[in-house]
């Protein structure tokens, strides 16, 4: 069965050593590691928690604004995801995130041509360590100066250009989980994804993203899910629930409450194949 892991974003207020501690105690296998978090705890010492709890790091957040969005010259930018891209071949993750910067004034040609000139400097590192680079789209609603890229289709696009294993996509339920088209490709999709990040929607989408928990709000998540895995998606799914104003009360109940959800949706898949 995939890999469900829990993304520090989503226990936002609590330190790395207590979400190292909490996941393992609920009983996942793996952890979407913030970089913020890292630096916080210390990023060497980071490393060797995580190791010695037996988490596997499915995905590192973040890198990229390569397009200026983000204060930063695009060099400097560069420079940054080199520093993350050994970060994750340290960590031995799965695939580090890649949000490319927002349009920033810019026309579209001239942002992704931004884009491309720092993929073309940074595939190399990431083939040297192994970890693939996972480019998110983001509904236009919430892209903001996170990213240019706004539907699936182009980033799929843009990912093929480059033929190589180390750059793929992020599909996150959140941005496109109602898109009816989307959901009706999957399988086309598939090759192409390095992590899939889980959140349900009740709400319209908005800058600030008001994710809500697996199950409680109206994207038909099992579907995806199902559908994914049917289509012979093996990899991760990351629970990242940022900006569902989850008190740090409720972070326990989350923790069980996803994984709980995502073995039930998996169940009669599983049920199938044995």
């Amino acid at each position: 069965m995939p890999t469900l892991s829990m993304n520090e974003l989503t226990t936002f207020r609590w330190p790395l050593e207590e979400d190292v501690r909490q996941y393992a105690a609920a009983g996942y296998e793996g952890i979407g590691v913030w970089r913020q978090k890292l630096s916080d705890y210390g990023e060497e010492a980071a490393v060797d928690l995580i190791a010695e709890s037996g988490l596997r790091v499915t995905n590192l957040l973040w890198a990229g604004g390569f397009t200026g969005s983000c204060g930063r010259t695009p060099e400097e930018s560069v420079q940054d995801a080199i520093h993350a891209i050994r970060m994750a071949g340290a960590l031995g993750a799965g695939c580090l995130v890649i949000y490319p910067g927002g349009r920033n004034f810019h026309i579209y040609r001239q942002a992704e041509r931004l884009l491309r000139g720092a993929l073309d400097q940074l595939l190399d590192y990431a083939a040297d360590v192994e970890v693939a680079l996972a480019i998110e789209p983001m509904h236009a609603a919430s892209a903001g100066d996170w990213t240019f890229l706004t539907d699936v289709e182009s980033t799929v696009a843009l990912v093929e250009s480059y033929r190589t294993p180390f750059l793929k996509l992020v599909f996150d339920t959140y941005h496109f989980g109602h898109d009816e088209a989307v959901r009706a490709n999957l399988a086309e999709l598939v090759p192409h994804i390095g992590v899939v990040h889980l959140a349900d929607r009740a709400e319209a989408h908005a800058i600030d993203q008001p994710r809500r928990p697996l199950g409680e709000g109206r994207l038909h998540l099992a579907e995806i899910v199902r559908g994914l895995v049917d289509a012979g998606y093996t990899g991760d799914f990351d629970v990242e629930l940022i900006g569902s104003q989850l008190d740090e009360s409720q972070y326990e109940e989350v923790l069980s409450a996803s994984l709980e959800y995502f073995e039930r949706v998996l169940a009669p898949v599983s049920g199938e194949r044995s």
